[in-house]
């Protein structure tokens, strides 16, 4: 049987450049509170999954809100700022080239599914994609089941599955379900996060490019 080719790439950081969109919207809800607000730098030290663990770290306080607020909140501002974010500039590019070097791509996401699809079809990327994959709500717990489910109908031993992003956790999801990851490092985690996975790093897809097909 021909070994089938699939890659997971993740959406946010990693196709879309949206990390100025997050800063802005969670400094939004920073002021909002009077607490202190992130910088570009300070965020990519502390954003994680689950997300929750994150606004802790950026100053809200749970014992006075339940996450659920800021949470909800901060999605109605992203949904108005991500207007303005653009892909990175070598994604369909490189879309391109892993669609005709053969390769089945999907997207796998922690954001919720709706509104992902809508994104990625008013890029006009959705095409490359055999399958886009979010979560059910808005609070980004996690995505290994979903990667599990999408794994589940591939042809397991026989796939090569390569996951593509921008973040600690996955490499927790490469992990959980032995898949080799790539991660970028210029999206919402600091390459020094990256590094200390062990995994191997890219700076861009033309890196990304050539740790695949050397």
């Amino acid at each position: 049987m021909q070994k089938s080719k699939t890659i997971l790439w993740d959406w946010n950081g990693t196709l879309l450049n949206d990390i100025n969109v997050c800063v802005d919207a969670i400094n939004i809800l920073l002021r909002e509170r009077n607490k202190k607000e992130i910088d570009q730098q300070t965020y990519r030290n502390i954003f994680t999954f689950p997300v929750r663990d994150y606004y802790v770290k950026a100053g809200f306080d749970f014992e006075t809100e339940p996450f659920e607020k800021p949470a909800l909140e901060f999605i109605e501002q992203y949904e108005q700022l991500v207007k303005e974010a653009a892909l990175f500039e070598d994604v369909a590019k490189s879309l391109d080239y892993f669609h005709k070097m053969g390769y089945k791509q999907m997207i796998l996401s922690a954001m919720q599914q709706d509104f992902l699809g809508k994104l990625v079809s008013a890029h006009s990327i959705d095409h490359y994609f055999s399958k886009i994959s979010g979560i059910e709500d808005h609070y980004a717990t996690g995505k290994v089941d979903n990667a599990r489910k999408l794994i589940s109908d591939l042809d397991g031993h026989n796939s090569e599955i390569i996951m593509i992003g921008d973040t600690v956790h996955d490499h927790e999801v490469g992990e959980e379900l032995g898949l080799r990851v790539i991660l970028v490092s210029r999206g919402h985690q600091s390459e020094a996060r990256l590094k200390k996975t062990g995994r191997e790093t890219a700076q861009n897809f033309k890196e990304v490019i050539n740790l695949i097909n050397p």
